[in-house]
């Protein structure tokens, strides 16, 4: 059989589909070929990569063999489709020219960290591309954000207008070199270059006259300037982190009040100067996405305290471009007395999309910025950081955007239609399945303005001509107000499907983990619309991706004043004390009461009494935010979530829980009211607000555990999913999980996709695409 197999000459035609454009493919199987002795060709198209291959048995499987197991490090292989054809006699192979389909099945790379070998040849005196600010290879660089249609070669990329140079083209040409083929390759001869611009009517003061972009932008940073400089996905705002004035002054400009700064340093030594690094953060801080990582700050870290002002974390990433690479090696040099920490946050005013063409940013950011350090290769489609953290032993994704984008969440269901899915209102996603594909989009944001909805009608549209995807059926969320969910029920679409907010945050879980459920769902967030018309948001759900029944939820409360009382934070808690205590709360010796405006709670009592503008809601969010007030945290927030966020940051861990109330029904209401009586007795012994936060948090994890443990008794499944923007909440996270799994759950956490809104999509997509399969 051994010897047959090498004797008998066999051909074979491989279709590979998955991200196997733009990452070196074709190369690799030329020098496969090369290796097992074959002839055939191989060329890109539009369903991925197509090959025929042809030569003995043993050398064939041999090298499908390989192809499948050990491919290049940035290519993802979803299918390998093999056939035998007839041998043609051909003993060379070849590389042949791309070829268009009339489907479209090829997926596309997410932007990539510059590689070892790039930045080798960055700062080797010696190399041609020395110091040369847009180095990269097919092992790195930009690819989604550059990418205008497929399949994916240069002419479809805002690289076409740089014609290469006769030594660019021939690595290009070459299947043995790094740079065969690699979209974006260039040069300080042919390729795109930066360009320094000084916005500010002030001077700055004895720049040098013949400095290059790059040092007249490191000088401007030293001297306490703000700067717009453009990256891969579209502009940073950037000053020194360390000074506190330029930190005020980018902070008063950009209308950013108080959420936190995203930091860039040069190296992990750097980051290790400011927090602490756990072994599986350097990991995170190091992959090829390179995303902001949310550590521990050291105590008395020296960046300015407006930086992240209320938080004991820091966002942080390393340099993911060349030009990052340079800027900060060259500011390091400049700075040699201090870490050499930037600000490095989105080129916008809070609130509005990141600004990412050229002409738009010089309007835009030049009332912010004093200048800008801005380059002629385009950006075809914007793309913001991504945001993790390490959280119950893994990584979870905070925001999904540069270095994860557009790469698809593999479903183990077949979607009958294509579908598009519009997320939820804050930091929206959308997302396009078709076949097993789920093609979530890079972060839009808020849908609070025409700019954002623009941001989002352009994603859709590119995502839908990259991945021939025109969608058939649109999902969406059910609150009426959503500018997301008027886009569903606006469109021309012709079958539109409706998803419960929180069951789509369940199903968002279970599609990641490929399980169908059913499942305990534990939904936990601020705001989503229930069935009822309340205010859901502390939901225990039993769960599959096509439907789902209310077990139990937080017992309602009125939201007095709805939205405002997301900001004002105190009429929450005036209101939940209100509920324990009756109109006595007010006579009270706590400080929080003392601080209540009479007449302002007069007027929210006439309210609620009235049922006017004060909805119920089971908000686990707004139970947070409730707290706070009475803790004496904070009133007013000055963004959705800030006084949650900084009673989490507040709490010391506390093993003794308050008590509460599972209250019997259908559904089970968990009724805090015992906890709110502790919470004030706490408060009135002199408990710090750290112990008071620490035992909130002991608490809510002991309340939601129970709730699933009595959920099992009635023959739920002993699986829980966890979702929702509550559960960036490390601390609590950690807890409950812990606290589950001892009572013999196994714990399922959004890995891939956001807990918050931002996976939402996902979650849309899987039930809309399993209400399909059940009605066939």
């Amino acid at each position: 059989m051994e010897s047959w197999q090498q004797s008998v000459v066999a051909r074979r035609r491989l279709v590979v589909r998955g991200i196997v454009q733009g990452v070196g493919f074709r190369p690799f199987v030329y020098g496969l070929a090369q290796r097992f002795g074959l002839g055939g060709f191989v060329f890109n198209d539009s369903d991925g990569v197509t090959l025929e291959i042809e030569g003995s048995v043993s050398a064939l499987d041999a090298f499908e063999q390989t192809l499948r197991s050990a491919p290049p490090p940035l290519a993802r292989i979803d299918a390998v489709i093999a056939t035998t054809v007839a041998p043609r006699g051909e003993t060379s192979f070849h590389i042949e020219t791309s070829r268009a389909a009339a489907a479209r099945n090829a997926l596309i790379s997410p932007d990539v960290a510059t590689c070892d070998d790039c930045l080798r040849e960055l700062f080797d005196p010696n190399d041609r591309r020395f110091g040369y600010p847009f180095i990269n290879c097919t092992n790195c660089g930009p690819r989604f954000t550059i990418v205008l249609d497929v399949p994916y070669d240069r002419a479809q990329t805002t690289m076409r207008v740089f014609p290469m140079c006769p030594a660019c083209q021939a690595e290009y040409d070459d299947p043995l070199n790094r740079r065969f083929h690699a979209q974006p390759n260039a040069c300080a001869v042919c390729g795109p270059s930066l360009t320094f611009h000084w916005w500010s009517s002030a001077p700055l003061p004895n720049l040098p006259a013949a400095a290059s972009p790059l040092e007249q932008a490191v000088f401007a940073l030293a001297h306490g300037a703000i700067l717009a400089i453009k990256g891969l996905g579209g502009y940073h705002l950037a000053c020194n982190a360390l000074d506190h004035d330029a930190v005020a002054r980018l902070r008063a400009r950009k209308q950013r009040e108080a959420r936190p700064f995203a930091l860039m340093a040069p190296d992990l030594a750097t980051i290790r100067q400011l927090c602490y690094v756990k072994p599986e953060e350097a990991t995170l801080l190091e992959t090829r996405q390179r995303p902001i990582v949310l550590l521990d700050a050291l105590p008395g870290a020296p960046v300015a305290p407006s930086v992240a002002p209320g938080y004991t974390t820091l966002g942080i990433m390393l340099p993911y471009t060349p030009l990052h690479h340079l800027l900060l090696r060259a500011y390091a040099a400049a700075m040699p007395d201090q870490p050499a920490v930037l600000v490095m946050t989105s080129g916008n005013l809070s609130d509005e999309p990141i600004a990412y063409r050229d002409d738009d940013a010089a309007v835009r950011l030049r009332s912010i910025a004093d200048g800008a350090l801005t380059h002629n290769r385009d950006i075809h489609m914007r793309c913001d950081d991504s945001v993790a953290r390490i959280v119950a032993g893994g990584v979870q994704l905070l925001r999904r955007s540069r270095g994860y984008a557009p790469e698809p969440v593999t479903l183990t269901l077949n979607v009958p239609k294509p579908i598009l899915a519009t997320g939820g209102h804050l930091k929206n996603t959308f997302c396009l399945a078709k076949g097993r594909d789920a093609f979530l989009s890079h972060h839009i944001g808020d849908l609070e303005n025409l700019e954002t909805l623009t941001s989002f009608r352009e994603g859709v549209r590119h995502f839908a001509r990259l991945f021939d995807c025109e969608p058939e059926v649109v999902a969406y969320d059910l609150h009426p107000e959503y500018l997301a969910t008027k886009e569903a029920l606006a469109s021309d679409i012709p079958l539109k499907i409706g998803v419960q907010h929180h069951h789509a945050h369940i199903a968002s879980v279970l599609a990641e983990h490929g399980i169908a459920g059913p499942v305990i769902g534990v939904a936990a967030d601020g705001t989503g619309y229930g069935l009822d018309g309340a205010i859901w948001g502390c939901e225990v759900l039993i769960a599959d991706l096509r439907d789902f029944t209310r077990f139990a939820h937080l017992a309602y409360v009125p939201l007095p004043g709805g939205d405002a009382a997301v900001r004002q934070v105190w009429r929450i808690g005036a209101t939940y004390l209100h509920r324990a205590f009756g109109n006595g709360f007010l006579d009270l010796d706590i400080p929080f009461v003392r601080r209540i405006d009479r007449e302002q709670w007069r007027l929210i009592a006439r309210m609620i009494e009235r049922g006017i503008n004060a909805p119920p809601t089971s908000s686990l969010g707004r139970l947070f935010d409730a707290i706070a007030a009475i803790a004496g945290i904070r009133d007013v927030a000055l963004y959705e979530g800030q006084a949650a966020i900084e009673l989490e940051m507040t709490a010391t861990p506390d093993p003794h829980p308050y008590p509460f109330a599972l209250l019997p029904g259908t559904p089970m209401r968990i009724d805090v009211t015992p906890t709110i009586h502790a919470i004030v007795e706490d408060i009135r012994a002199g408990a710090p607000v750290a112990r008071v936060g620490g035992r909130f948090h002991c608490t809510v994890a002991d309340m939601l555990a129970q709730a699933c443990e009595q959920a099992r008794a009635t023959g739920a499944p002993d699986v829980v999913a966890l979702s929702g923007g509550v559960f960036q909440n490390r601390h609590l996270t950690e807890l409950l999980a812990l606290r589950l799994e001892r009572a013999g759950f196994r714990v399922l956490l959004n890995r891939r996709v956001p807990p918050n809104d931002g996976g939402l999509c996902l979650g849309q997509a899987a039930v809309a695409a399993a209400r399909l399969l059940e009605q066939g």
